[in-house]
């Protein structure tokens, strides 16, 4: 599986809390903890779990299961996102390209399944994402 976003979030959270601890940054300029708090980082990651688990298991050669799913990761992440507003350019364009790749993974062609639905590869997200 790839690596989830929320994971190259965790790391710059422990990287800046190491350089804060090691007298190398100032605390003012420790900056990830408060972009990606720790229960934001915790709700979409169970978010992605569950796309994950659902992606592996559905028939994924059903354009209507497929997008069922991503729906549902969509929304979930727009409830995650909620009481953050964490998820901002750099977070959705990570986001977006993780779930098309946990399809890609799965067997999905990507292209091909938004093309039948009229969109470009771009907008997988785009019909439910209020991020």
């Amino acid at each position: 599986m790839i690596e989830r976003p929320t994971v190259r979030w965790r790391d710059r959270i422990t990287t800046e809390e190491a350089e804060v601890a090691a007298g190398t940054l100032a605390p003012e300029k420790a900056y990830a903890v408060q972009l990606w708090p720790v229960a934001f980082i915790a709700a979409v990651d169970t978010v992605l779990a569950a796309y994950e688990q659902e992606v592996a298991d559905i028939d994924t050669a059903s354009d209507d299961a497929v997008w069922a799913a991503v729906e549902r990761a969509v929304v979930g992440l727009n409830i995650a996102d909620e009481s953050f507003g964490a998820i901002e350019t750099d977070e959705r364009e990570q986001l977006a390209e993780y779930l098309d790749v946990v399809l890609t993974r799965a067997g999905v062609d990507v292209p091909a399944l938004t093309a039948r639905a009229g969109r470009d590869r771009a907008e997988l997200t785009d019909a439910w994402r209020d991020w």
